[in-house]
């Protein structure tokens, strides 16, 4: 083999430096998402009237995501779970999540705070699956009923606690954040099962699975359900929506395209509900609890403007919203 000369070696040397320095270049130069994935954050319940979230989660830990099959190579979906409402959209305000399955009082009330600035309604979810449970035993009827009473919500200012005081105040008991005539007490769900069980709790009202639940491991009754109230929502951060336009609208139609899967195959549908709660809640849910559940909820992707105006309605009444936002640019138009 021919030996190459030093000066040959030395002009070999600096064209190989020549072409890792061009490729530098060109690497510096290529589109960043060529190298690293768009993360999708996305914030969800443990509750059956996050069926859309449930269902996706589980498919993503088996490696089949349902929005990752659906929004590209260049995306990935990461997931993060919270008791309720305000617990995620304070995670959407701080920038922590990009969106998030939640109930309409926490969206419009960070809508009202921020003054329209930080996040959309970009899409429905669930109706119904929401009720007011009492104790077995109970012989209260009527909101006035409940004078003196304890009664637990999942979180202060949720959807729930909200329809909550907006009822026992159309009844016409004073209803204050901290008493009144009535005591709400915003109450973690797995909390409310325990002190409801041992009577420290005259009602609940709260979603499903834990209205079932209620009635199945604690004897209760249900007094008043909400079967056509809004109970979920899918809701972005108004910046990324703007930075991630076309993500967010692969995924709006992904979220579209599986709600209708949901209400079109109902036993599989369950089946992947119920196998995630039990991965989050780290116990045991059944068969027949999630079917009893499913009953009370109707799955759609569609926003009623008319039905927020009612919520905001409720909500000033029990001293949340002090002035009627305008809703004019809650829900996003895609």
């Amino acid at each position: 083999m021919k030996d190459i000369g030093s000066a040959e070696r030395l002009t070999h040397l600096r064209m190989a430096l020549a072409l890792l320095a061009i490729a530098g270049l060109l690497l510096l130069s290529a589109p960043v998402s060529l190298f690293a994935q768009t993360i999708v954050r996305v914030g969800h319940f443990p509750n059956v009237t996050h069926a859309q979230a449930l269902v996706a989660h589980g498919l993503s830990r088996q490696g089949k995501g349902w929005f990752e099959q659906r929004l590209g190579s260049d995306a990935t979906v990461q997931w993060f779970a919270y008791n309720a409402g305000p617990s995620a959209i304070e995670a959407v305000l701080a920038k922590s999540i990009d969106l998030t399955y939640v109930g309409p009082n926490p969206a419009i009330n960070a809508y009202a705070r921020s003054r329209g600035e930080e996040v959309r309604i970009i899409a429905g979810a669930a109706k119904g699956g929401s009720a007011l449970v009492v104790q077995g035993d109970s012989r209260l009827r009527t909101a006035a009923d409940f004078r003196g009473k304890k009664i637990a919500t999942p979180q202060l200012g949720n959807t729930q606690d909200v329809a909550a005081r907006s009822w026992l105040a159309a009844g016409g008991l004073r209803i204050t954040q901290t008493g009144g005539d009535a005591q709400v007490l915003p109450t973690a769900n797995p909390d409310q099962l325990l002190l409801f069980r041992q009577k420290k709790l005259d009602a609940v009202w709260t979603v499903e699975p834990w209205v079932s639940l209620l009635e199945r491991e604690a004897s209760g009754k249900v007094l008043v359900q909400e079967p056509d109230a809004i109970t979920t929502l899918l809701v972005a951060r108004v910046e990324f929506v703007k930075r991630q336009g076309d993500l967010v609208g692969k995924f709006v139609a992904a979220h579209e395209q599986l709600t209708d899967w949901i209400a079109k195959n109902p036993a599989e549908a369950q089946q992947l509900v119920r196998e995630e709660l039990m991965t989050e809640m780290r116990a045991n849910v059944s068969e027949e609890l999630i079917a009893r559940a499913w009953e009370r909820i109707m799955w759609t992707h569609e926003v009623s403007r008319q039905e927020l105006d009612k919520i905001v309605t409720s909500a000033q009444a029990v001293g949340f919203l002090r002035n009627a936002p305008n809703l004019s640019r809650l829900i996003e138009k895609r």
